[in-house]
């Protein structure tokens, strides 16, 4: 009885190192994933339901900086998400910028897609806005807001490839449009190109 008593110790003892160990090492891999490119959905944090959180240059939204002016995220139900519960507009009091790094292989092909839409509730109707990789414009964008409401924002499909020059890049998306009502992104998304993605 009391070899079989040790015996089960000793193996509590060992599962309990185990699972200790594995801590750490699962803290880890959360540390390295958080390197790559995440929350193209602007999923996190949540903004108010039925409404938006205004935020300006200096904050974040997840791994998104707002390195200019100022943006609205966009909470679940205030208007139709491409993708997931919500989106942002790129102006909030003014024209906005957001920006993601994340880490990439020099020499690389990657592909990057969105959901584009636009703020329907004021003018213009035609909002504009620009897509960087590490500061050089890569993508200028426009979506004609005209008859889309919030119910029905009618978000299409952008795409475009970069090849990595870096260990690190920096994907950035600006508002070329005055006032309070910009270009809406959502879903974007980028991966790394298969020999056969287009430009």
């Amino acid at each position: 009885m009391k070899l079989s008593r040790t015996h089960a110790t000793v193996v509590a003892l060992l599962a309990a190192a185990t699972t200790a160990l594995a801590v750490p090492a699962h803290a880890a891999g959360g540390n390295r994933a958080l390197s790559h490119f995440d929350d193209g959905s602007f999923e996190s944090p949540k903004a108010p339901a039925n409404s938006f959180t205004g935020l300006a240059a200096g904050q974040v939204i997840g791994p998104w900086r707002i390195t200019a002016g100022s943006v609205d995220l966009i909470g679940a139900g205030f208007w139709q998400a491409a993708e997931g519960d919500q989106s942002v507009d790129l102006n909030g009091g003014n024209a906005g910028t957001i920006a993601q790094t994340f880490t990439t292989v020099p020499g690389t092909t990657y592909s990057v897609t969105y959901a584009l839409a636009a703020n329907p509730a004021g003018g213009p109707a035609v909002k504009t806005g620009r897509a960087l990789i590490d500061g050089q414009d890569f993508q200028d964008f426009s979506f004609d807001s005209t008859g889309k409401t919030m119910a029905a924002m009618g978000y299409v499909g952008r795409q475009f490839s970069f090849v990595a020059q870096n260990t690190s890049t920096t994907l950035t998306f600006a508002s070329t449009v005055a006032g309070a009502y910009g270009p809406v992104l959502d879903n974007v998304q980028v991966k790394e190109c298969k020999p056969c993605c287009g430009g």
